[in-house]
């Protein structure tokens, strides 16, 4: 059985948290939020939300990075 299977498989309901740094997180559906996180509004299986992470989540910076970057980039 693939790792993929073994996800789907899980049973366990997930979904997707994300902070004010814009960093994405996953996290088990039947637990409060972590501090610092709100829900980004997907749910279901591991490999659903691991799949959306992976569409959204594509520049690994913490936003007051990219900000901070941009300015840079901006002034120059």
């Amino acid at each position: 059985m693939t790792l993929a299977a073994t996800e789907e498989q899980d049973g366990s309901a997930y979904r997707v948290v994300v902070n004010d740094e814009e960093q994405y997180a996953l996290w088990p559906a039947d637990r409060a939020d972590p501090p610092g996180w709100r829900r980004e509004g997907t749910t279901g299986t591991r490999a659903r939300c691991l799949r959306r992470i992976e569409e959204v989540w594509t520049d690994m910076r913490p936003a007051s990075l990219r900000r901070l970057m941009d300015g840079r980039a901006t002034a120059q």
